[in-house]
């Protein structure tokens, strides 16, 4: 079986003796367990094992008193707790737990933004370290395959994306059905869960609507008509689906020139494969119609995982005038600009859009595409 290690694993093995919260933040089945139990295995000293979805867990945290803490704790140096968001007011316990036991540090991990629930928040402001824990990265990924596979894998994670468990999946119908499972199963579920959503079949419509204009500018008043809700109804949804990490919001870039759209969003998907399950088409790339969406999709996601494994403080945005000149994706640092343009051919010769070049005439300008994608998605 394959094994693939993680690029935040050594990041966070650092900080096992800080004395604060650690947080790993990501979907179901993206692996956090499996980090958590290497983690585990390679520690020296004592630590303590908790399932937060385990009820006599839930019990035990809830009696947040010094005395009951400091039992539970014991000569313990780290407590891993899984699914902690499963535990009532667990943000209020974390806190305790920490300020009470200066020798102790503690992994928690959840399947979202903890703060989502009001779980977290304000009781951990200066006591954690967070971390996203993402599908399989192209930087986690050339650790188990040459320049060659990765050529080969390319399609492949275009249609079926980078969940781990995929790499030890061999057919395609096998990994079809273990995403069409995983969405209905997992994300949706803890979708409901954490929103409090009675309609799922709101949620379901809407992401698949997403997922159809993936590049594409949203306007929240169309999707509310489309689906019989209101706009801010849309945007709160659309929160809760980027705060699970299912989705991405990439904002307008602008310096409030006059001709520049200023306050229009696109919505990427974390993962190909998710996407792909929500609209139920796995077809290769030679056989579909979107292969441009499925191309920028996956840039977008690899840059945004390689910045945050690479602790690079971008701030990433798309452009656009009202003459309809665009970029796909404009990553500002320092104040150096940089913009790049998705193309998945590169038989065309693209050049940088000379009002983006007359506004920012620093700025530099690249076209990714198949052919020299690699060194963009591992963070260059």
């Amino acid at each position: 079986m394959k094994v693939i290690n993680r690029i935040i694993e050594s990041q966070i093995t650092n900080l096992l003796d800080s004395n604060k919260v650690i947080l790993i933040l990501g979907t179901r089945r993206v692996g956090k367990t499996f980090l958590i139990n290497s983690i585990q295995k390679n520690y020296q000293s004592k630590l303590l094992f908790l399932n937060g979805e385990d009820f006599d867990v839930q019990e035990i945290i809830k009696n947040r008193s010094t005395s009951n803490y400091k039992r539970l704790v014991g000569d313990n140096k780290l407590i891993i707790i899984d699914e902690a968001q499963s535990i009532p007011e667990i943000g209020m316990a974390l806190k305790l737990l920490i300020d009470t036991n200066p020798n102790l540090t503690i992994i928690a991990t959840g399947s979202s933004s903890l703060d989502l629930m009001n779980k977290t928040g304000e009781p951990l402001t200066g006591r954690h370290y967070q971390f996203n824990l993402y599908p399989l990265s192209q930087m986690e990924l050339m650790s188990t395959e040459n320049f060659l596979e990765t050529k080969q894998n390319l399609e492949e994670r275009l249609i079926f994306g980078s969940y781990p468990e995929l790499i030890n999946i061999v057919s395609n119908d096998d990994k079809r059905n273990y995403l069409q499972q995983l969405v209905q199963s997992y994300l949706l579920k803890d979708i409901l869960s954490f929103g409090g959503i009675k309609h799922s079949d709101k949620i379901v419509s809407l992401l698949r609507l997403i997922a159809y204009q993936v590049g594409s500018e949203v306007s929240y008043n169309e999707l509310g008509t489309q689906l019989g809700m209101s706009r801010l109804t849309v945007e709160s949804y659309l929160d809760l689906l980027s705060k699970v990490f299912i989705i991405y919001k990439l904002p307008s870039y602008s310096t409030n020139q006059r001709k520049e759209v200023t306050k229009s969003s696109k919505w990427y998907f974390f993962d190909n494969g998710i996407r792909n399950a929500i609209i139920n088409d796995f077809r290769i790339p030679t056989l579909r119609n979107d292969i441009g969406i499925l191309w920028e999709n996956y840039l977008v996601s690899e840059r945004i995982k390689s910045n945050k494994y690479l602790n690079q403080t971008k701030e990433i945005y798309f452009w656009r005038n009202y003459n309809q000149q665009e970029v796909d994706l404009i990553e500002v640092r320092d104040g150096v600009i940089a913009s790049f343009e998705f193309k998945y051919s590169g038989n065309k010769k693209v050049k940088q859009p000379i009002a983006f070049k007359t506004l920012y005439p620093e700025s530099t300008f690249e076209c990714i595409n198949k052919d020299n994608y690699l060194d963009f998605v591992v963070g260059n």
